[in-house]
């Protein structure tokens, strides 16, 4: 008798808010913050670009912080059914910013790659809102067309050709590195909304052949495969990044050289405050700092995995997809970055969440951290039975 009445009592004086998430987020972007000025300093310092201020990059990150922040302060509030509504809406503002990105004056190049819009304040990168948006699309897609999923031409084809669309605009910046964390989000969330097993079998035999194609087809990826498979055999050309992320990694050994004692930041290790930060922070904290980094991106992936179950049991199914998008998106994206960080993956243009270095990748997830607790949220208040 005692037992379940004290299990029911638990329940209605557990909390409203996942504190332990939050907490891990706002560690893992306070970590990151630091981890920035110690990887950029040097840069900051020597480049004429940034006044030689070696506070530069610190300064704009925690700006970023404090706008991705502000910003999930708002999105929290928001419920999910009027997330859900606005998910077409957000799908296409989304499609339209890939497309302006492109138009010459509008979109901004970068060793490259055209894939910023400039605010003045900072630049915009529509991918990383995209990979936002493409989860929420997809969760509502699924939702919608429950009843259609296991059929590959009215369920799983639809999706597809949105995801062509994506790709190619994706593709023509180029990066590829946000087309294939966009497509394993959509994808995803479409297998686990309920596509025929036989579909998402065949896709997975399809896509290998796709990524070898698209490899062989751009000269400039075929040589990025190349220093990934050799990278000391032209270390100061196409295995330069890898082989000094490598270096980074050898001397950091079991417990690091101490915060700040990276020699590899000193202006050998490209991109060392972005898509190399785990490399510094390998260097200066070791074995023991990567593991914690590692440790705190997978107990969120799995926590965003608990939300989704806890969300299935209330019956809200588009709030339980979305969850495990974002789950899927976290996880996706840190582990390509840190399986090019190690070398076990090729080199890609994709930060690592909530840590690295960039104002729309912190602002996106931010957003997308903060719909996660909104969805934890709404789970807390039905199970005690308050409205959402």
């Amino acid at each position: 008798m005692l037992g379940p009445l004290m299990m029911s009592r638990e329940r209605y004086n557990a909390p409203l808010y996942d504190f332990s998430l939050l907490w891990v987020v706002l560690s893992l972007l306070a970590f990151g913050m630091v981890m920035v000025y110690s990887a950029s300093i040097a840069y900051a310092d020597a480049s004429k670009m940034f006044g030689h201020n070696s506070v530069y990059f610190l300064t704009r990150q925690a700006i970023y912080i404090a706008i991705g922040l502000l910003a999930a302060t708002v999105a929290f509030q928001i419920p999910m059914n009027s997330w859900q509504k606005m998910s077409p809406y957000l799908f296409i503002g989304g499609v339209m910013l890939l497309v302006m990105v492109l138009i010459p004056g509008i979109g901004k190049v970068v060793n490259g790659s055209r894939r910023w819009i400039s605010l003045l304040v900072m630049n915009l990168q529509p991918s990383e809102l995209v990979k936002l948006f493409i989860a929420m699309y997809a969760a509502d897609y699924a939702v919608r067309k429950a009843s259609l999923m296991h059929d590959f031409k009215k369920g799983f084809l639809p999706m597809v050709g949105v995801m062509a669309l994506v790709g190619f605009l994706l593709l023509k910046e180029p990066d590829f590195g946000a087309f294939t964390v966009t497509a394993a989000i959509a994808f995803s969330i479409m297998w686990l909304g309920g596509v025929h097993l036989k579909i998402f079998i065949a896709m997975l035999g399809a896509v290998p052949l796709a990524v070898i194609a698209m490899i062989v087809m751009e000269p400039y990826r075929l040589e990025r495969m190349r220093g990934f498979l050799n990278p000391f055999d032209d270390p100061f050309d196409t295995g330069y990044q890898l082989s000094h992320a490598l270096i980074a990694f050898g001397r950091g050994e079991f417990w690091g050289v101490g915060l700040g004692g990276s020699v590899e930041k000193l202006l050998y290790l490209p991109e060392a405050h972005t898509d190399f930060l785990l490399a510094v922070v390998a260097e200066e904290l070791g074995f023991v700092g990567v593991t914690v980094v590692v440790l705190l991106f997978a107990w969120l992936v799995i926590r965003a995995f608990s939300i989704a179950k806890e969300a299935v049991a209330n019956e809200r199914y588009y709030a339980a997809l979305l969850a495990q998008g974002i789950g899927v998106w976290i996880g996706a994206q840190g582990f390509i970055n840190m399986g090019v960080n190690m070398g076990l993956l090729p080199t890609k243009g994709l930060t690592l969440p909530l840590l690295s270095y960039g104002g729309s990748g912190i602002l996106a997830n931010c957003i997308a951290m903060a719909v996660l607790l909104r969805i934890d949220h709404e789970n807390r208040r039905l199970q005690k039975g308050l409205t959402v």
